[in-house]
């Protein structure tokens, strides 16, 4: 197990893994740009508090600014927005061990940004599908459960991973280690192209999820991140009732409807009602993943010759909203849905 781990992004993803290891007695440390949050997160009066779900967490944490950092770390989780994964890891490294490494804990494909700044040989991927959602300064509201699952880049199951999922399951007590984690991230993708689809509109994950009108965008969208996979050589895998074979060429419509349902049933409990692309455009009015995340794809896509023109449609109609050109309103899906048919 992991003794001694620096949590690097103290938001809904780093906060809720950091608390449950806190809990345990690992000696961590959070790391967040944001001062509000880490001022609240330190305080003895307020502290950092996780609740919801099967969470209860609330006590005060040792947290800095990166400016207040000092030491080095042998195990640093990274847990930020994916568009910010170049700028924290150049500000981590001085940080990191020479034996250490850096774990992605986050969505999209920054393994690739992480190895190219700290090696490949210093980073571990990871695969996370719980719901959390940052509600204010050292607040965070827990959704739901989801799989973890944890991987070395080229696949071997080594001793560091080994532990490092013993400590992860602190937090997820189901979490996993994989020889394949890019089959994980990748799956990951095509599902959030439906979380992304949705945070279009004003309805929740369930609500979005459960139109049978929409049911040709899903199979389009995830299919089209499905077969950019395939062209790389990948082949995805599924987790809490999304199937990304029912999306795949060919496949019976009737299959994608049966995995558009698991997923719908696995998120109707969680007390995250909407995705956290949502809450970044409606609530905290701020620039979302989505090239972040999409963009690597849609670039994959065109060195294989394949278009992918509902993920570019769904780039540009979220880039739009960010802008303010686009208020966010279920009618959007149907615009995507345009691009479907056409």
């Amino acid at each position: 197990m992991t003794q001694r781990v620096l949590i690097w992004g103290a938001g809904a993803i780093g906060a809720s893994v950091g608390a449950s290891l806190v809990s345990e007695g690992i000696d961590l440390t959070f790391v967040d740009s944001a001062a509000a949050h880490v001022e609240a997160m330190r305080d003895p009066a307020h502290g950092l508090r996780v609740q919801g779900g099967d969470r209860a967490f609330a006590r005060a944490v040792v947290a800095r600014l990166p400016s207040e950092l000092t030491g080095s770390w042998p195990c640093i989780l990274l847990c930020v927005k994916a568009q910010h994964t170049a700028e924290a890891c150049h500000a981590l490294l001085p940080h990191l061990a020479r034996d250490g490494y850096v774990v992605s804990l986050q969505n999209g494909l920054t393994e690739t940004v992480v190895a190219e700044i700290v090696g490949a040989e210093r980073t571990i991927g990871a695969f996370i599908n719980f719901g959390a959602d940052v509600t204010g300064p050292g607040r965070i509201a827990f959704g739901n459960r989801g799989t973890v699952a944890l991987g070395e880049l080229d696949g071997t199951v080594t001793p560091r991973l080994e532990a490092l999922t013993r400590t992860m399951r602190l937090f997820e007590p189901d979490a996993f280690s994989t020889d394949d984690i890019w089959s994980y991230l990748w799956g990951k993708l095509a599902y959030a192209s439906l979380l992304f689809a949705q945070a279009a509109g004003s309805a929740g994950i369930v609500d979005c999820l459960e139109r049978p009108d929409l049911l040709p965008l899903w199979r389009a969208l995830a299919g089209e991140v499905i077969a950019v996979a395939a062209a790389e050589g990948v082949s995805p895998r599924g987790f809490n009732g999304f199937d990304p074979s029912a999306f795949a060429v060919g496949a019976d419509p009737a299959a994608a409807a049966a995995s558009i349902k698991a997923v719908a049933d696995f998120n109707r409990p969680s007390a995250k009602t909407h995705s956290g692309v949502w809450r970044d455009l409606a609530v905290h009015r701020r620039v979302t993943e989505v090239k972040a995340q999409f963009g690597p794809v849609v670039a994959a896509g065109a060195r294989h010759g394949l278009a992918c023109p509902s993920l570019r449609r769904l780039i540009a109609l979220i880039h739009d909203i960010e802008a303010g050109d686009r208020p966010q309103h279920d009618d959007n899906l149907l615009a995507l849905l345009e691009v479907v048919h056409a």
